[in-house]
C-alpha cells in the first residue's frame, strides 16, 4: 500500500468516528509531501521519519505532537497488516518547556488596536475595520480564532446579542452572549461590512476585500505585523512570541481577575466559564487560575480573607 493511500484511509477512519481531525490530517499531508506519498508504506524507514520530525526548524513542543500523530498512523497500519514493524524512532530529543500563554495587559491591547491601520497596508486584502473587529471578538468573547473565522452572518444574532459557535474544536456548538461593549462594536462593524457585502445569511462574517472568508494564515501574518508595530514581545526567539490565540487566554484571565475582585463565587462560575469556552472538562478551565501573578495575587487575597473570617468566628 502506498503511504498516501494509508493516510487517506486513516483520516477517513478517524472522521467516520466523528472526529474533525483537521490538524492531524495537515500533519500527515506534510509527512506525505516530505517522503513522496507514492512510496510503499512498508519501505518507510526510521531515518526518513526522523528527518521529517526534526527537519530544519527549531525544536518546539510541536515535535511531540507530530510524533504522536505518526505513532497513531503506524499503529493503525500495524493493526491492518500493512506493516509488521513501526518505523517510528525511539529517540526523543530534549524539548524546550511548554510555551506558556501570553497574557496581554490592557495597555498592550490598546497598542495592538492602535496598530491595526498600519498592519493593514494598501497591499493587504484585509481591511483595518475587519481586523479590529476580529481582535475585539477574540478577546471579548474568548473565541478560538478558527471559531471566529467560521462565523457566518446567521451565526451573529445582534438583536439577541448572542453568537452561535457551531461545531467547534470538540464538535460542540454553543451560544456566546455578547457584553454591551462588544455588542456595540459588532453592531458598528456589521453596518460597515454590510454596506460592502450585504447580509446574505450564509456569507462569512469576517471577509477579505473581495468578500472571500478570511483564512488563518492571512490573519496570522497581519497579526504578526500588528504585534511588531505595537512593540508587544517577550524574551526568546520568534517561536516564543505572543500569539493570536493568546487573545482568548487574555480575555479569560481578565474575566477571572474581575470575578475575584468583585467577590464572585468562582466554584459556581467556573463550570459556566468552561461551557462558555467550549471546554470538554473543568480541568482545562482550571489551568487558567495559575496563569498570571495578578490572578494568583487575587486568589491569595481571597484565601487570606477566608482564613481571617474563620479565625474570628
Amino acid at each position: 500500500m502506498k503511504l498516501s493511500e494509508l493516510v487517506a484511509q486513516y483520516v477517513s477512519h478517524k472522521r467516520a468516528l466523528g472526529m474533525r481531525f483537521d490538524a492531524e490530517a495537515a500533519t500527515l499531508a506534510a509527512f506525505c509531501r516530505c517522503l513522496d506519498g507514492n512510496i510503499d508504506v512498508i519501505s518507510v524507514t526510521v531515518e526518513q521519519v526522523q528527518d521529517y520530525l526534526t527537519g530544519n526548524r527549531p525544536l518546539t513542543n510541536h515535535w511531540s505532537k507530530r510524533k504522536s500523530v505518526l505513532d497513531c498512523l503506524f499503529r493503525f497500519a500495524l493493526s491492518r497488516g500493512h506493516i509488521t514493524v513501526s518505523p517510528l524512532p525511539r529517540y526523543c530529543p530534549k524539548l524546550p518547556p511548554p510555551l506558556m500563554p501570553y497574557i496581554y495587559s490592557k495597555e498592550e491591547l490598546k497598542r495592538l488596536l492602535d496598530a491595526v491601520p498600519a498592519a493593514c497596508n494598501s497591499r493587504a486584502m484585509l481591511e483595518a475595520y475587519v481586523l479590529r473587529a476580529l481582535i475585539l471578538i477574540l478577546y471579548g468573547a474568548c473565541l478560538r480564532h478558527g471559531e471566529a473565522l467560521r462565523l457566518t452572518m446567521q451565526d451573529v444574532d445582534l438583536d439577541g446579542a448572542v453568537l452561535h459557535v457551531r461545531e467547534s474544536k470538540f464538535y460542540k456548538s454553543r451560544l456566546i452572549p455578547l457584553g454591551a461593549d462588544l455588542h456595540g462594536a459588532m453592531e458598528r462593524y456589521t453596518r460597515q461590512r454590510n454596506q460592502a457585502f450585504g447580509n446574505e445569511p450564509n456569507a462569512p462574517f469576517f471577509c477579505f476585500r473581495d468578500g472571500r472568508p478570511l483564512n488563518q494564515s492571512a490573519v496570522r501574518r497581519a497579526f504578526q505585523r500588528q504585534r511588531i508595530l505595537a512593540n508587544v514581545r517577550r524574551e526568546g526567539g520568534p517561536a516564543c512570541q505572543p500569539r493570536l490565540h493568546d487573545l482568548r487566554h487574555s480575555g479569560t484571565v481578565h474575566r477571572l481577575i474581575a470575578w475575584y475582585r468583585s467577590g464572585a463565587d468562582l466554584q459556581l462560575l467556573l463550570p459556566q466559564l468552561s461551557t462558555y469556552l467550549g471546554h470538554i472538562d473543568l480541568a482545562a478551565t482550571q489551568r487558567y487560575l495559575t496563569l498570571t501573578p495578578d490572578l494568583l495575587n487575587e486568589a491569595s487575597k481571597r484565601f487570606e480573607s477566608y482564613v481571617l473570617e474563620k479565625h474570628h468566628e
